[in-house]
């Protein structure tokens, strides 16, 4: 096969999430996903509580030590408490956290060894690896991930605080990519059904080709989302391990 349309698979594994799709594993708030087939492995995010998440990667036959980056989506707890922990196990990563992240948490994070990047604007964080830049929204900042695939774009959200319209825009501005997968937490409990079927035609209109949402998304807006994007729709909550196979 040219090497120019050879195929290559990136791996999703969601090792935390409050959300559940294989009982083996140990729900609880928050969320993490390991990332393999891109040129660095990404765990993005980390649960938070550190001894679930290590457990949970262990289940998954992920060791500690297979990381390269982990990526930090925004400062609540959920998503950065399981930190210190894998730390302790493998500092030997770089860590990228939105520079609006307190000084405890970079202080804590250099007393472990690891290295850091704090971001601000878009940035590529290894090969065809970027973040949206900051984003602000419900009093936070937050970035999300983006896989940049010649078949299109994976974005993966922590909360998406500052919405997840919101972020699925600033991928396609920054990419002209149509969005081949959008996943992670929506934040959306308590909309109305209303509010939600408005933010879906939204998505749609952008061009979201599949979805997967988690996490702080709330059970009655993901029930709405798999009726609009039907076979598109995939579960992505813990334990799932989720194959794309892209160029």
């Amino acid at each position: 096969m040219n090497s120019m349309t050879a195929k290559r698979q990136i791996t999703l594994t969601i090792v935390y999430n409050n959300v559940a799709y294989d009982t083996n594993l140990t729900t609880q708030w928050g969320m993490s996903c390991f990332i393999q087939g891109t040129e660095k492995s990404v765990l993005f995010d980390t649960g938070s509580d550190g001894p679930i998440l290590l457990k949970n990667m262990e289940l998954r036959g992920i060791k500690p030590q297979n990381i390269d980056i982990v990526f930090l989506s925004h400062i609540h707890w959920d998503h950065t408490g399981g930190l210190n922990d894998l730390l302790k196990e493998h500092n030997d990563v770089e860590i990228f956290l939105p520079l609006s992240s307190p000084d405890e948490l970079t202080s804590s994070i250099a007393e472990q060894g690891a290295r850091f990047t704090c971001i601000t604007k878009s940035m590529e964080i290894c090969r065809n690896v970027h973040s949206t830049g900051e984003m602000e929204g419900m009093g936070i900042k937050e970035h999300a991930l983006i896989i940049d695939t010649k078949d299109g774009l994976i974005v993966i959200t922590g909360c998406a605080h500052p919405g997840v319209v919101a972020i699925a825009a600033k991928a396609r501005e920054l990419f002209g990519k149509e969005i081949i997968l959008l996943f992670g937490g929506f934040h959306l409990t308590g909309m109305s059904d209303q509010e939600i079927r408005h933010i879906i035609m939204e998505l749609q209109e952008i061009g979201v080709k599949m979805v997967g949402p988690s996490h702080c998304t709330g059970e009655r807006a993901a029930e709405l989302f798999k009726v609009a994007w039907k076979d598109n729709f995939t579960n992505l909550s813990l334990g799932a391990r989720f194959e794309l196979e892209i160029t």
